[in-house]
This record gives structure tokens, sequence and C-alpha cells, in this order.
């Protein structure tokens, strides 16, 4: 098996009524993973470790965290989008950002984010036509987990070196003061050897494994590490050929 990245460990209030949230509604299946509720897609992308804690107050999100999102890529998201809307859940419509990908944005029960992040940009053909009678259309993924950084270079060479992952594409937002790297698969080629190459977005998410996205910072700012025990993101596992593994935060 290659390197991949293999969970993300959430600490949650209530593991069995959340999993049931991302299975019915998002089409995940259950698991267990290192005695925990987990909840994936399968295949090869990664898992939500569901980790009960006792910190009974509100998941609130900040944009200084160092845990941002998970994104699922797939097909059709003006399916998915309906069938959100359907289900009484309150989710961004559907939008072009700039040149970065045709998304919409929303919250589990317990306030995490989810961004849909569709195979191909607006107005380009689709890979395929959603399925309404299955969870967001069908052939959904956990494309990626997004973290937060302000030093990228640290980063992406710790994820080589130690971690075995490959850099594959950048999306420069500078203007809005980050820019976004995606680590993958070390076998993995882009179409384009250009890092900012437009073609290499809807390849991009189109991946069948999860990608490990950085948003970097620019500007001086403090991304605050998550304290033990805390409520929301705790880290991440990425597991390496043979039956290495490592988490990190």
């Amino acid at each position: 098996m290659s390197n991949r990245l293999a969970a993300l460990t959430l600490n949650v209030t209530n593991p069995d009524t959340l999993a049931e949230f991302y299975c019915r509604i998002l089409g995940m299946r259950r698991f267990e993973r290192d005695g925990y509720i987990a909840v994936g897609y399968g295949n090869d992308g990664a898992v939500l470790v569901l980790k009960p804690v006792d910190d009974r107050a509100p998941y609130q999100h900040s944009t200084t965290d160092r845990y941002w999102k998970i994104g699922l890529t797939l097909p059709d998201i003006d399916c998915a989008h309906a069938q959100l809307k359907a289900h009484g859940i309150s989710a961004s419509e559907p939008h072009q950002f700039r040149d970065i990908g045709y998304l919409s944005h929303f919250a589990d029960p317990e306030g995490h984010i989810i961004e849909l992040v569709q195979h191909t940009f607006e107005g380009e053909t689709k890979i395929t036509a959603g399925d309404p009678v299955l969870p967001l259309g069908g052939s959904a993924e956990i494309g990626l987990v997004t973290l937060r950084t302000d030093n990228i270079e640290k980063e992406i060479d710790r994820c080589e070196a130690a971690l075995g992952l490959k850099s594959l594409v950048r999306e420069q937002v500078s203007d809005l003061g980050f820019d976004l790297y995606f680590l993958g698969r070390p076998g993995d080629t882009p179409p384009d050897p250009d890092p900012d190459a437009l073609i290499n977005r809807s390849w991009l998410y189109q991946r069948p494994y999860t990608v490990l996205e950085f948003q970097h910072i620019k500007r001086k700012t403090e991304i605050l590490a998550p304290m033990p025990g805390q409520k929301g993101y705790s880290g991440i596992t990425v597991e390496r050929t043979g039956t290495d593994k490592e988490n990190f935060v």
C-alpha cells in the first residue's frame, strides 16, 4: 500500500449521533478504528475517527485554528446540494470560487465544517450526473483534509521527508492572504509539472484517496494547535508503506 493519509480524529460530544448523520445523510459507512467509532467511504480514502470527550461545550471553529475542514469530492454538487436542502441542512449555494473550484459549504451537527468540491469547474461537463436516489448523488469521497500553517516550507519538508507524501499542486490566492498546497501519494504525477497549472485542479479533485491540504496563512498570525481533550480536531494519521504509521497534529 502506498503512503496515505489514513485518518482524521475529531473529539466530539456524541460519536453515535454524529456517525448516524455521516452515514444517513452523507452516505458513509461505519467502522471501528483503535477502539473508537469511525466513518468513511471505504476504498483508499481517510476515515473520520470520532473520539468522545467530556467537554460538553459546543464546538466553535476559529479562523486561527490549526484545523479547518474536510472536503468531500464528488461529481455533481448541484444534486448533492438539493439533497442537503431537502434534509433541512443549510448549505451555501454552489458557486465557482475563482479558478479554485465549484464549491459549497455546510456544517455537521457538532459544528465541523464540510466543503463539497465538484470534480469539475462550473460550466464544464460533469464526470457523471448525480443519482438523486444515492446520498449526495453518489461517488463522494473524503477527498481533502485541510490544516492551516504559517510555515509551509517546514510542513512540506516534514510531509515529504518524514511522512513520505509528495507535494502535488499549489493554488495561489495571495490577495486574500493565503495560498493552498496539496500533498498526496508519492507515485502520483499531475498532468502539468507546473504546480500552479489550471489543468491540475480538476485532476486533484478526482484523486481516489484523501489529499492533505495546507492553507498557508501569509500574514503574521498565531495558528492555534489543539489542546488535549479539547473539542474538535485532535490530529491526523499517515500510514506508510508496510505497517508504519505516524500521528501528528
